[in-house]
């Protein structure tokens, strides 16, 4: 109860302090509303008042609860840079299931920027914009599990995930796919595979092109033979699956 009481004080003092912050510009007047306070503000144009408007509505403190009014005032702090209408804004839209969204906030966490850096909850929101097939979200788990973050480091798991997006057509991961095939992470050494993924990925590339050429100058004629036969498998392929998507 205790604890219901003290959220509860403390949602009214934010209200209040940010109504006392704008005092001089909205001509407040003793017992004014502070939810019409506030709206008068955020229609004048004040960013953190547009911002506290949005959280008003989204919580249903002194207004009717109306996520269609939160996103609008959000938005307009957002456009002035407001850094937590920004993430209020992604957050929602990741929250109702938004796989771009998810991703952007996943990248929010990952490189803490409008939050706390969290690998933990970037890795979370990255797993469910992959549950949607997002091949940016794969690439993204892939890049976790290689260098530990927010998961144990894996790299069986990495060279997984970098597969899922790299069949999709992400050239980055068929690039990483590659090198994890020369290298003999989290897959057995093979130069002619990785020389498939990586010529794969050098249609899109200049990185993945010179790397393709670095590890050409080691495979022997029949290596060579077998990396450009499964390159050429691996891009039908790809190309069919893309065809196929596109009718749906």
């Amino acid at each position: 109860m205790k604890g219901a009481i003290t959220s509860n004080v403390w949602r009214i003092q934010r209200v209040l302090l940010g109504a006392i912050l704008w005092i001089g510009i909205c001509s407040v007047t003793m017992g004014e509303d502070v939810a019409e306070a506030t709206r008068k503000a955020a229609e004048q144009g004040v960013a953190i008042a547009q911002y506290n408007l949005g959280w008003m509505y989204e919580n249903g403190e002194g207004v009717p609860q109306d996520d269609v009014e939160s996103v609008k005032w959000y938005r307009k702090a957002a456009e002035q840079g407001n850094a937590k209408a920004q993430f209020n804004l992604v957050r929602k839209a990741a929250e109702q299931g938004d796989a771009k969204a998810q991703i952007k906030l996943g990248l929010m966490y990952d490189l803490g920027r409008g939050v706390p850096q969290d690998d933990v909850e970037a890795v979370r929101w990255y797993r469910k914009a992959e549950e949607q097939g997002n091949a940016g979200a794969q690439y993204l788990l892939g890049e976790m599990y290689a260098n530990g973050r927010g998961v144990l480091e894996d790299d069986t798991e990495a060279a997984k995930w970098y597969r899922k997006a790299a069949e999709q057509g992400n050239a980055t991961a068929q690039l990483n796919l590659g090198l994890m095939y020369a290298n003999g992470r989290g897959v057995p050494q093979d130069n002619a595979i990785a020389y498939a993924w990586m010529s794969v990925a050098a249609t899109g590339s200049d990185l993945a092109r010179k790397d393709r050429d670095s590890i050409k100058r080691n495979l022997t004629p029949t290596q060579l033979k077998r990396g450009q036969a499964l390159a050429k498998e691996i891009f039908e392929r790809i190309q069919k699956r893309k065809k196929a998507a596109e009718r749906e």
